[in-house]
């Protein structure tokens, strides 16, 4: 198997699709990296990784297993969106919403 190596980081872009009120509330989350999307485009010379920020009510369990069970996912995490910050080597971070409407929550 082919293993990336990328340790031409030099910053971090962070997309939040949250609205200011969802990051009082959305602060839950599933984190990984991805392994599609790392080292081009918006995370050349590093690694993207990607969380999915869930509300209280929302399914966690099966948001994880979505999450888990995805071939371009590693390093799958519970994390706390309020202390979390990526590692020295991410180049790019995307923050989804879970709504009732994703698909680990039908």
């Amino acid at each position: 198997m082919f293993e990336k190596t990328l340790t031409g980081a030099t910053g971090c872009e962070v997309k939040d699709d949250r609205s200011d009120d969802q990051k009082a509330t959305h602060n839950r989350a599933v984190v990984a990296r991805d392994t599609f999307m790392s080292g081009w485009g918006g995370a050349k010379g590093g690694y993207s990784f990607a969380a999915w920020a869930c509300p209280p009510d929302a399914d966690f369990d099966a948001l994880w297993c979505w999450v888990k069970n995805r071939d371009d996912m590693e390093n799958v995490q519970e994390i706390d969106l309020d202390d979390y910050e990526p590692g020295s080597s991410a180049s790019h971070f995307h923050i989804y919403v879970c709504t009732e409407n994703h698909p680990s929550q039908g």
